[in-house]
């Protein structure tokens, strides 16, 4: 088994550390990793001022809300995007030193050669572990949904076809057929969308949120969640 081929099912047997940003692709890369594996935390990078994650703009709060109700602990740095590989391997070597030997993320279309992941892992000393790499799109929010998955569209491009009306949506049989039908990939891979995942098996119970007022940027809308 070469290399990369390994990425798929390196977590199998070994404790991981997960990257997680709270979105649909992350959440199914663990669950399908904690199939196999054994979870050990959950990795997520902070913005520098520490509000709101660097990859979907969470506040930390419901962060550790979904982390809680997963049962993990949540290991997490603020750090600027010049310091984020220095700050990322530090997490990366205190996961190491609690026992971590993979670190599982949910990239579904990371190429073979030149893989940032693969990069830093190696400069720890672990494995990259990639359940979801290769997988056919709509075979992965199918897969997604059919788990019994709860996510809710909490960011849009808007010059990726995406509207303020698809703010809020959960995604559903329907919802998916629709997006394809209006030529957007269905796991948002291009950066059509993100997602906040409130419910599914990993959970022990649902995250409940209050939708806050749509926030415009530029070609960027947000729907802010808080804790109910």
């Amino acid at each position: 088994m070469t290399e990369t081929t390994g990425w798929k099912n390196n977590a199998r047997n070994h404790p991981f550390i997960a990257s997680f940003s709270g979105g649909k692709d992350s959440v199914l890369a663990l669950y399908k990793a904690s199939q196999v594996g054994r979870a050990i935390g959950l990795i997520v990078m902070l913005e520098e001022e520490g509000k709101r994650s660097r990859s979907h703009g969470m506040p930390p709060e419901l962060i550790q809300a979904q982390a809680v109700s997963i049962g993990l602990p949540v290991y997490t740095a603020a750090a600027s995007w010049t310091e984020y590989e220095h700050v990322f391997i530090d997490l990366l070597k205190n996961a190491r030193n609690q026992g971590a030997e993979v670190l599982v993320t949910g990239d579904l279309d990371m190429p073979q050669h030149g893989c940032w992941h693969d990069e830093v892992t190696k400069k720890v000393g672990l494995k990259l572990g990639m359940p979801l790499w290769e997988m056919n799109h709509r075979d992965a929010v199918d897969e997604f949904i059919h788990l019994g998955f709860v996510t809710i569209v909490v960011t849009v491009n808007l010059s990726l076809g995406m509207t303020e009306e698809d703010l809020g949506r959960i995604l559903t049989p329907d919802y998916i057929k629709e997006l394809e039908e209006r030529n957007i990939d269905p796991c948002g891979e291009g950066g059509e969308f993100h997602t906040t995942v409130l419910d599914g098996p990993l959970f022990r119970y649902p995250i409940k949120v209050r939708k806050c007022s749509i926030i415009r940027d530029g070609e960027y809308a947000f729907l802010p969640l808080e804790l109910a």
